[in-house]
């Protein structure tokens, strides 16, 4: 499956779904992009089959769903970028297989998570949740009991990736005793202490937040089993994924006052669109905060992510360069003045960069520098190759060639 010649930048169609932040149409359009369209909500599958037609590069947020039926309404899609943390709106292995690279940003909101976090932990601490509900029934409940400062309580973090160390240093500045849990052995940061086994971080936390990935293993893995290991009256915080909670349990655990309060930003099922119904046995629970996942959600942690993903395609739009992709081989590559720069796509089978080099040498290129990576499907392979009696003509029968190559999936060549 191949696809034509590169375009120039203004040629190159980029679409941005879900009212992505304005800061992406504005790098794509200071490096000389023109044809950039941004659409605000979340589009039908259908709307998102129509939009990408003609697409080169394809933005999104969380909510679009991009499967096989839409890779295969977009021919001349290059890359996909997530203008989010998590990928799993993206059936990655399709991209892969078509030679589409997909960026996310997995750092740009961890500081909006993180604050949220450790004001929820103090809320929590002092029953604001349950005495803001009883305020707006009219009801008067000043009392010290059940409150308390975060100063001195110890916060037990399940997942100490960027935004775990990010709440755990935002919570030893307020005086708490940092635990954490992961699945790989972390450096800590702080004052923070790992502990051997998830048990033992639920059992020893006065407050409990979670930051893992939604896979196989974490669904699910605060169950009733966990939570009845937590302490009487403790606190638990998800701002993670919706899957890793099981909420029936969570419900019976704080209408039985074994947890003290919880606040849940993420849920199994969610709305699609701001207006509709959010159901939930959470809901008129005094002792619950809920949002409707927001963690980061701020109007700088949006802006980061769109100059964060907006130049990641750039880097593979203008030079080939795939550092941080979730899905292709990682390839950091320099600049390329006065050379072309061939991009080569191919199945991982043995054999492979021998062909492509016995196409350079029958027309006596010269290759100036070569570049490749592999992951165990696909192959990715950067020829600088020097410009000098090289034409456009010479250039396209150098390229067909390529293409001819039993295997090939995608190439481009960047001038």
């Amino acid at each position: 499956m191949t696809r034509r010649h590169s375009l120039a930048k203004d040629k190159i169609s980029v679409v941005l779904l879900e009212g992505v932040h304005p800061r992406a149409a504005e790098t794509f359009a200071a490096d000389g992009y023109t044809q950039v369209r941004s659409y605000a909500g979340s589009p039908s599958e259908d709307e998102v089959r129509a939009a990408v037609a003609n697409a080169h590069i394809l933005g999104i947020r969380s909510r679009t769903r991009v499967d096989e039926r839409v890779l295969e309404a977009a021919p001349k899609l290059i890359a996909i970028g997530c203008f989010c943390i998590g990928t799993d709106q993206v059936d990655l292995a399709a991209a892969e297989r078509r030679g589409v690279v997909v960026f996310n940003a997995p750092f740009s909101n961890t500081r909006s998570v993180a604050e949220l976090v450790v004001a929820e932990a103090v809320l929590l601490l002092r029953g604001v949740g349950a005495l803001n509900a009883a305020m707006h029934r009219g009801e008067w409940r000043k009392s010290a009991a059940g409150a308390h400062e975060a100063r001195g309580k110890t916060l037990g973090i399940v997942g100490y990736g960027h935004i775990g160390t990010q709440v755990g240093v935002l919570a030893e500045a307020l005086g708490m005793r940092v635990l954490f849990h992961d699945i790989v052995a972390k450096l800590a940061l702080g004052n923070a202490h790992p502990t051997r086994s998830l048990d033992a971080l639920l059992e020893g936390s006065d407050v409990v937040t979670l930051h893992v990935p939604d896979t196989r293993a974490t669904r699910g893995m605060i169950g009733r089993e966990q939570i009845g290991r937590m302490r009487p009256g403790a606190r638990l915080i998800n701002a993670a994924r919706g899957g890793v909670v099981d909420l029936d349990a969570l419900a019976d655990a704080l209408e039985s006052g074994h947890l003290g309060a919880a606040a849940v930003d993420v849920f199994p099922q969610e709305p699609h669109a701001t207006g509709e119904e959010f159901d939930s046995r959470l809901r008129g629970l005094d002792n619950v905060l809920l949002t409707p996942h927001i963690g980061g959600s701020t109007e700088e942690a949006q802006e980061s992510i769109a100059a964060e993903v907006a130049e990641k395609l750039l880097r593979y739009s203008n030079n080939g360069t795939t550092l941080s992709s979730v899905n292709f081989p990682e390839v950091s590559l320099p600049e390329h003045p006065g050379l072309h720069r061939v991009l080569h796509i191919h199945a991982n089978r043995p054999g492979m960069l021998a062909r492509i080099n016995e196409v350079f040498s029958r027309r006596s290129v010269n290759v100036a520098a070569q570049y490749l990576q592999t992951s165990p499907r696909i192959g990715y392979v950067v020829i600088d190759i020097e410009a000098g009696g090289l034409e456009t003509a010479a250039l396209r029968e150098l390229r067909a060639e390529l293409d001819g190559i039993d295997g090939t999936i995608r190439s481009r060549v960047l001038s």
